[in-house]
């Protein structure tokens, strides 16, 4: 089984209970990954967010997600970033239906496919792995019952109707299914192979 790297788990990761998973959370410092096998990067988000106006990132966290698209870069697998991620426009990464020099592409998804509690709407950059070969994708009908954002307020303090608000550690833990299918798509990565833009 081919081992993947995780940077940027949670303490309490589902990744810490998966076969075949390398991973460095807060303690273990995803800086210290030394390379030679594909990864899967959950960066912080909030410097980068739609929401980064109001955010307070400490020193340096912000670097973060630009060096984590480094590393898929290099050694291939999937970035997951919210969507609307400012990280797009800055590094760039490929907007969907379009292919960078790294033969890197965007996948758009909703977290909700997997089994999340809301929506949590997401951008997948993806290296080493065609579209055509990606694990299949669940697709699910209908509205969740719960929602990430601002308690289901308009920003004129209004409500939205939309449903309840989830907590800040459901909006950062990655659902189960979910993370067996960003790590079989690590798996399935093949950084050499693929053909450049």
């Amino acid at each position: 089984m081919r081992t993947i790297a995780i940077l940027f788990a949670r303490q309490d990761s589902i990744y810490k209970t998966l076969p075949g998973c390398d991973v460095y959370d807060i303690e273990r410092d995803a800086r210290t990954f030394a390379g030679g096998m594909p990864v899967v990067a959950h960066p912080p988000c909030r410097a980068w967010g739609i929401l980064s106006h109001m955010a307070k990132p400490v020193p340096g966290e912000r670097d973060l997600a630009p060096w984590a698209v480094d590393q898929v870069r290099q050694c291939g697998g999937v970035l997951e970033h919210p969507r609307g991620s400012r990280l797009w426009i800055e590094k760039p990464l490929p907007m969907p239906g379009h292919v960078d020099a790294w033969g890197g592409w965007t996948l758009p998804v909703w977290q909700w496919w997997w089994g999340h509690k809301a929506a949590k709407a997401s951008m997948f950059y993806i290296v080493g792995v065609r579209p055509e070969d990606l694990p299949t994708i669940p697709f699910r009908i209908g509205t969740p019952e719960f929602t990430v954002g601002t308690s289901g307020r308009r920003r004129d303090g209004t409500r939205s109707g939309r449903g309840r608000e989830i907590r800040k550690s459901e909006r950062e833990h990655t659902p189960p299914d979910l993370a067996l299918w960003l790590v079989e798509t690590a798996r399935r990565c093949r950084v050499n192979e693929m053909e450049v833009a």
